[in-house]
């Protein structure tokens, strides 16, 4: 029981880890599109 508590554990704090991974790098890719944006055209701080 207490191997299975801590497999659930140790799986969950790594899916964590991944995930600010991902929110970092998608952080990151944002702000390159945010300073790399065309300077012309509406001058929206957000593009869709």
């Amino acid at each position: 029981m207490f191997l299975l508590l801590a497999l659930i554990l140790v799986g969950a704090g790594f899916v964590v880890k991944i995930l600010w991974w991902v929110a970092i790098a998608v952080l990151v890719l944002w702000l390159v599109g945010f300073v790399a944006r065309p300077k012309g055209g509406s001058g929206r701080w957000y593009r869709w």
